[in-house]
């Protein structure tokens, strides 16, 4: 089998001590393919160079929400030019976060469509970061039904949103909550979205599946997630994990 992990951040200092080894050892874990994501434009050179380093890494570019009061026109510009780079598929992650609150709305809300804007303007696909915000997102999303292409990453909503994100063009992608017991709402958005609309994702470090749950997640701990889905939808696991593979690669216009 083989695995895409769809949203990883290996430029995080949880990282440092073994970085170069620990990407280096991918493929041979089965990890054919993973998305790196920087989420601050003010320094990407990481998430550049490692993509550029090492065929299997792609990167996505975007800023965060919870970094949004630092966005300028200046940056958007930069990221125009940085889109069009051979190893940057998406522009992510992006999206609303009223979970801390860290910014005023109304600034996330800015950023959030200015970015939409230019994703749909250069035709890019986005990773979307949502958290306890789906009802100002959504209502967002909606505009760009038809134009819009993406993921709707660590998807944490319900199965009524959930179905109304592949409505609007998304795809949703699952990580390691839907391996814990309590998260009874994604285990009924992994039962009965189509597979053809599911992505499989560590968000590394954090979120470690089980039974690694507590500690440093890694783009080979995506297995548990796809094993789990399979689970779930009481499928043939090697069939699952190629078709959430080829969903990735679709999704970020990647050819094999």
């Amino acid at each position: 089998m083989r695995y895409f992990d769809t949203h990883a951040h290996l430029t995080d200092e949880r990282f440092d001590g073994d970085r170069d080894a620990l990407v280096a050892a991918l493929p041979g874990r089965g990890v054919a393919l993973t998305l790196d994501v920087g989420c601050d434009l003010r320094d990407v050179s990481a998430t550049l160079a490692l993509a550029s380093a090492h065929e299997h890494i792609y990167a996505a570019l975007g800023m965060h929400p919870h970094e949004a009061a630092h966005m300028t026109d200046g940056m958007l510009e930069r990221l125009r030019e940085q889109l069009k780079l051979p190893k940057v598929v998406a522009l992510g992650e992006i999206g609303l976060d009223y979970h801390y609150d860290f910014l005023p709305r109304d600034v996330q809300r800015k950023w959030f469509v200015r970015q939409l804007d230019l994703a749909v303007e250069l035709d890019v696909p986005v990773c979307l970061h949502v958290r306890e915000a789906f009802g100002d997102c959504m209502d967002i999303l909606r505009d760009y039904r038809g134009k819009l292409r993406g993921v709707m990453h660590c998807f944490s909503g319900s199965v009524e949103t959930a179905f109304a994100c592949v409505d609007i063009g998304l795809y949703v992608a699952l990580g390691g909550a839907v391996t814990f017991q309590n998260a009874r709402k994604l285990l009924d958005v992994a039962r009965l979205l189509p597979l053809d609309r599911l992505l499989a994702e560590t968000d590394c470090p954090y979120l470690a599946p089980e039974p690694h749950r507590g500690k440093r997640n890694e783009p080979a701990y995506v297995r548990h997630v796809v094993a789990r889905i399979a689970a779930l939808r009481d499928e043939d696991e090697a069939i699952v994990a190629e078709a959430l593979f080829q969903n990735g690669l679709k999704c970020f216009g990647i050819e094999e």
